[in-house]
């Protein structure tokens, strides 16, 4: 396989950029490398992500550091039971015309920005929650009969507390499988914690600075899409989804006994798009079994709905994910 100089070069731009972002990101955002570098997979890939951690690991100022850095227009929409649809897309008003006659225009909501959070997403009601959906599939949004367009770049990330489910409503299935990744953000080491005290209780904080804009942002969109993946490669990928189906022959005794419903054509192509944005960063231009192994955890766990022997077991989907690529690997 042939690469010309001007994909050389563009792949060159990409690695650079987004090492410069997660450095960037990083003098804010303390620690968590893996999810710092699984967010900007997100964004790259144009996918969105499900970020979940305890109050105050700094969700919000993940993604906002993110915008900030790429000089993009950031929204946040802080969900409550209260919020309504036309509060995230947006509605028509009434205005006054030059004629001074009345007329309706519509009023663009938070979700016609480039990067959207959700914060708390799992608080909003299932009508509400069901606002995102539109946008985040077709991206654009359906007021009144009248389709809106989003402009890229575009991505949703929503935040959710694990721990406190007294008055949350959990997304439904359909809105989980809508996520590109799912980010777990876990307790900072001590030294990490020492780090954040540092920053955030001194005399001086740090800040992001702009560092692209979006035009580079979609000029790398579609390099990613380019990488090739041979056909031995996608089948592998193709197994692994098939083994989280309990009903397909193959599939680990972990998949059998404790999932219900296993992940949708939706985790291959998060998967292997993501894996293409991973080789390019390794310099290559094609897919290896390990670009795929190493962002299936991410791409699959939250597409695997389970049963309620591995709720009252404690059998997590990410265990059953690690079960799943053992299997397939053999």
């Amino acid at each position: 396989m042939t690469v010309s100089e001007h994909a050389l070069e563009q792949a060159a731009l990409f690695r650079d950029c987004f090492t410069q972002l997660r450095g960037e990101i990083g003098r804010v955002f303390v620690g968590h490398s893996s999810v710092v570098d699984q967010l900007l997979l997100c964004f790259f890939c144009q996918g969105h992500g499900l970020i979940e951690g305890a109050p105050g690991l700094g969700k919000t100022l993940l993604v906002r550091s993110l915008s900030e850095a790429l000089s993009l227009r950031f929204a946040r929409v802080q969900c409550t039971p209260d919020l309504m649809p036309a509060d995230i897309t947006g509605t028509n008003v009434i205005v006054d015309a030059a004629e001074r006659r009345q007329g309706f225009t519509f009023q663009p909501g938070p979700i016609f920005a480039n990067i959207v959070l959700a914060d708390e997403i799992n608080r909003a009601t299932p009508r509400t929650q069901a606002a995102f959906l539109e946008a985040m599939q077709e991206r654009h949004v359906t007021v009144f009969g009248t389709t809106h367009a989003i402009a890229p770049p575009f991505s949703v990330f929503a935040t959710q507390n694990p721990v406190e489910m007294e008055g949350t409503y959990p997304l439904p299935e359909a809105q989980l499988d809508r996520f590109f990744f799912k980010l777990t953000i876990s307790v900072p080491e001590v030294h990490e914690l020492a780090e954040i005290m540092a920053r955030t209780t001194g005399d001086t904080e740090p800040r992001v600075s702009p560092l692209f804009g979006a035009d580079t942002a979609l000029s790398l969109f579609s390099l990613i899409r380019q990488v090739k993946i041979a056909d031995p490669v996608l089948n592998y990928a193709l197994r692994v989804l098939r083994a989280t189906h309990p009903q397909v022959a193959g599939a680990p005794d972990s998949v059998r006994k404790y999932v219900r419903y296993g992940a949708s054509p939706r985790g291959t192509q998060a998967m292997v798009l993501s894996a293409k944005a991973l080789a390019l960063l390794a310099g290559r231009f094609h897919v290896a079994v390990e670009d795929l192994e190493q962002v299936a955890l991410p791409a699959l766990a939250h597409r695997i709905i389970r049963n309620f022997q591995a709720e009252v077991e404690h059998v997590s989907a990410e265990t059953i994910v690690a079960d799943v690529l053992a299997a397939v690997r053999k």
